[in-house]
């Protein structure tokens, strides 16, 4: 278990859509100089040799702010680029075989969508947990929608941070006070946002009135 002390807050999952690598960058660094307290580079759909020079560049930027890089999935990119951390899902490696590939010092979080998964996983050796999606989502991930109650009963059932994630944007985030999570992921909110740093801000504020 990681025993220090994360920010899970404002947790912004990344996705390319169009943009160039330039313009891709740029506004990770305007989220992490803005209010971003943690960074998951997620690519579904790239050789390995792209993920690792995306990872080696979207680490300069988060390693420049101090924000924790996280990579999805991919085991063999953290360790190759020395990120912080890695976030599996049901269909990536076991919990514990992750655990025991990054070894005990990096950051591993899961995604769970019932309470049963959650405690499995913490017992596997998490450190936190993704769960949604609590609002419908465009994004090239395939989810199923997770309520509020399944949301706060994790939160209630485990010692470890929970994140909700999917579809949540500023005029919804209210909802999920009282639910006990430490933060939200954030991907279309943040990556597509018209104005960056105003959407961060203003997306920082609205959580933490929440945690």
């Amino acid at each position: 278990m990681v025993h220090r002390n994360i920010d899970y807050r404002l947790y912004l999952v990344t996705d390319r859509y169009d943009y160039s690598d330039d313009k891709f960058l740029a506004i990770i660094a305007t989220a992490c100089a803005n209010g971003v307290t943690l960074v998951e580079l997620r690519e579904k759909s790239v050789s390995s040799r792209r993920y690792f020079e995306l990872a080696v560049a979207v680490k300069q930027v988060t390693d420049r702010y101090g924000v924790p890089l996280i990579i999805d999935d991919r085991v063999d990119i953290c360790l190759a680029v020395g990120a912080d951390g890695v976030h599996v899902g049901d269909s990536d490696l076991p919990v514990d075989v992750v655990r025991q590939l990054i070894g005990p010092d990096r950051i591993l979080g899961v995604s769970v969508k019932d309470t049963t998964r959650a405690k499995e996983a913490l017992a596997q050796g998490a450190d936190y947990f993704g769960t949604g999606a609590i609002y419908p989502t465009k994004t090239k991930v395939i989810t199923k929608h997770t309520s509020l109650a399944t949301l706060q009963a994790i939160a209630q059932e485990v010692p470890i941070p929970v994140n909700a994630i999917g579809g949540i944007k500023t005029h919804n985030i209210t909802n999920l006070a009282g639910t006990g999570i430490a933060g939200v992921c954030v991907v279309s909110e943040i990556m597509q946002a018209a104005d960056v740093a105003s959407k961060v801000r203003q997306l920082r504020r609205a959580v933490e009135m929440l945690v």
